[in-house]
C-alpha cells in the first residue's frame, strides 16, 4: 500500500436520479463519478449521489483524506507508517498501537483460525520466496519451501485488548494486504457519507468496492479469461448496501519458465494456488467479502463453501482453472436480468468477406504521470474505415459532459448523437490491477454489433486535458487472417502503445 503519489482524475459524470420522497424535493440528485490512479498501488473510483456538486466534491476530498490517514497506518511500503515502525520494534516488547492497527492484526488472528491457516499475514514469506525464484528463473527447492512453511507457522504476535498493545514474537515479514484494502474502503465510504447532502457513496479500490446509502449500483464482474476494459463481463449485478470483492490470479503473479504462478500463496504449503482463477463475493461487511474472496482461491471448493456458510448473507461466484462456474444459491438474486436480455441486431449491409470471428485486436497502453498535473486525461478510442467514417467506438472516458468537446476529433463525429448512458457508469469488480495500464479490444464488429468486412481500418486514440492538451495517435492496419503487430511510442499523455492483431 503506497501513499497517494499520483491522483489522476478519470472522469466525473452525472445524470439525473429520482429524488426520494423523504428527501429534498426541490433539488434533483445527481451522480458524480471520478477516478484516480496510484492509490494503495492500484486504481480508485468514487460514485457520490448528491443534490450539490460542491458537497459531492467535499465528500470525495474527505474520503481521500481518510484513505491517506489509514494508508499511513497500514502501509508496508512506507517506512514511517505505524505498521512499519511497529515491525521494527524489539521482540517480546508490548507496544501501544492505534485502534485501527489493533483491528487489522485482530482480523488476521481471527481469520487465520476460521480458515484453518489459509489466511495469514506471514504469507509474505512465501511471496518473497517466489519473487526471488522468478528473478533467478529457478523453482524454489524443497528445503526452501519447508523453511518458509516453518517460518509462517510460528506465532508472530500477541495482542492485549485491555491495554491495546501488540507484542512481536517473531522476525517474519508481515503484510496487511488481505484486509487493509477492505477496511480502508469501508471507512472511506463512511467518511464521505457524513454530509447530509450526500445520499449515497460507492468506493472502489482496485476492484473491491463498498456501496452505502440510497443507491443501487450496477456492478460488472470481470471475466478472468477476457479482462480488457471493454470485454464482456462474466456477470452483471445490481447491488445495494453491500460490499463486493474479487480475488484471482489473472493479473498478478510470477512467470518462471513457461508456467505462470499466482501471486496468491497457500501459507500451509508455501505454494502458489492454481485451482481457482477468480472468486467474487458479495457480503454485508467489506472485510468478510475480501477475506472470503481470497480464501476461495486457497481452500478446496468444499472448504470454501463451508467457510462461506459461517458468514451470514454471503453470496459468491467461483471460476475454476477448468472454466467451471460455481454459484451460491442466492447469487442469482443479484443478477441484472435486464442486461442479460439479448438485443436484436441490425442486418449487416457490408459487401465482401467478413472479419474472421476467431481473430481480435488488442490495444494496450500506459497513462503517463505528468509532474504538476494530476488530472487523468479524457480519452476516446475508436475505429474508422478507409473513408474516415466511424465504424466502432471502443472507449470513452471523460470528466463531465461539458468537457466532451475538448476531444475535438471524436466530438466532430459523435457530438450530435452523444447521450449519457447509465450502463457507462457501471462499477467493475475484478482482481487487483496495476495502476495506469489498460487494454481495449476490438472484436471486428461495428457499433450495431455486426462484423465488418476484412480490409484496412484505422484505430484512433485521442487524449485531452481540461483547457490543455489534445493529443492523437492514428494506426492503420489491414485486418485479414495474418497476425500482425504495431507499436507507437506515444505522446505527452500516454506511452508504450501496442496494437496486436492475433488469433484468439
Amino acid at each position: 500500500m503506497k501513499k497517494i503519489i499520483t491522483a489522476l482524475c478519470f472522469f466525473t459524470l452525472f445524470f439525473s436520479l429520482q429524488v426520494n420522497a423523504n428527501h429534498i424535493k426541490t433539488h434533483q440528485r445527481r451522480l458524480y463519478v471520478s477516478h484516480y490512479e496510484n492509490i494503495l498501488g492500484t486504481s480508485l473510483s468514487f460514485k457520490i449521489t448528491s443534490t450539490s456538486e460542491l458537497e459531492a466534491e467535499k465528500a470525495e476530498n474527505t474520503a481521500l483524506a481518510e484513505i491517506n490517514r489509514l494508508s499511513a497506518i497500514f502501509s508496508a511500503y512506507d517506512a514511517k507508517s505505524e505498521f512499519s515502525l511497529w515491525m521494527k520494534q524489539d521482540l517480546y516488547k508490548p507496544i501501544k498501537i492505534s485502534k485501527e492497527l489493533f483491528d487489522m492484526l485482530s482480523l488476521f488472528e481471527n481469520w487465520k483460525k476460521r480458515s484453518n491457516g489459509a489466511l495469514d499475514a506471514s504469507a509474505a514469506v512465501a511471496n518473497q520466496l517466489w519473487k526471488n525464484a522468478a528473478v533467478k528463473q529457478q523453482l524454489p527447492s524443497n528445503q526452501q519451501l519447508q523453511n518458509a512453511i516453518a517460518t509462517m507457522q510460528q506465532k508472530h504476535y500477541q495482542l492485549d485488548k485491555t491495554n491495546l498493545t501488540a507484542t512481536r514474537l517473531s522476525n517474519a515479514p508481515l503484510v496487511m494486504n488481505t484486509f487493509a484494502k477492505s477496511y480502508i474502503i469501508n471507512l472511506a465510504c463512511d467518511a464521505a457519507l457524513i454530509s447530509p447532502e450526500v445520499a449515497a457513496v460507492v468506493v472502489n479500490i482496485g476492484g473491491d468496492l463498498v456501496i452505502k446509502g440510497d443507491f443501487t449500483d450496477q456492478v460488472n464482474v470481470t471475466n478472468p479469461l477476457a479482462n480488457a476494459e471493454n470485454d464482456s463481463p462474466l456477470a452483471y449485478l445490481l447491488v445495494a448496501n453491500k460490499a463486493v470483492a474479487t480475488s484471482g490470479n489473472y493479473r498478478r503473479g510470477e512467470q518462471i519458465g513457461k508456467k505462470w504462478y499466482s501471486h496468491i500463496v497457500d501459507p500451509r504449503t508455501a505454494m502458489p494456488v492454481e485451482g481457482v482463477i477468480s472468486a467474487t463475493v458479495i457480503a454485508p461487511n467489506a472485510t468478510d467479502a475480501g477475506a472470503l474472496a481470497t480464501a476461495f482461491n486457497v481452500l478446496s471448493i468444499a472448504e470454501g463453501k463451508a467457510l462461506a456458510e459461517t458468514v451470514e448473507g454471503a453470496e459468491y461466484l467461483i471460476v475454476t482453472k477448468d472454466g467451471y462456474r460455481i454459484e451460491s444459491s442466492g447469487w442469482k438474486n443479484y443478477q441484472n436480468k435486464a442486461v442479460l436480455t439479448p438485443k436484436e441486431k441490425d442486418k449487416p449491409t457490408q459487401q465482401g468477406k467478413l472479419w474472421d470471428e476467431k481473430h481480435e485486436l488488442s490495444v494496450t497502453f500506459e497513462m503517463n504521470t505528468i509532474s504538476g498535473n494530476n488530472h487523468r486525461p479524457f480519452a476516446a478510442i475508436w475505429v474508422e474505415n478507409e473513408n474516415r467514417e466511424l465504424v466502432r467506438n471502443l472507449a470513452l472516458w471523460y470528466n463531465k459532459p461539458k468537457w466532451i468537446p475538448d476531444l475535438k476529433n471524436w466530438y466532430r463525429i459523435n457530438g450530435d448523437s452523444f447521450k449519457a448512458d447509465k450502463t457507462n457508469f457501471a462499477s467493475v469488480t475484478g482482481a487487483t490491477r496495476s495502476p495506469g495500464k489498460y487494454t481495449v479490444k476490438w472484436d471486428g464488429k461495428d457499433d450495431k454489433g455486426n462484423y465488418v468486412t476484412q480490409g484496412k481500418y484505422t484505430i484512433i486514440i485521442e487524449t485531452s486535458k481540461e483547457h490543455g492538451t489534445d493529443e492523437i495517435i492514428r494506426q492503420t492496419m489491414e485486418f485479414k487472417k495474418a497476425p500482425q503487430k504495431a507499436t507507437d511510442k506515444g505522446n505527452v499523455e500516454i506511452s508504450k502503445v501496442t496494437f496486436d492483431f492475433y488469433k484468439k
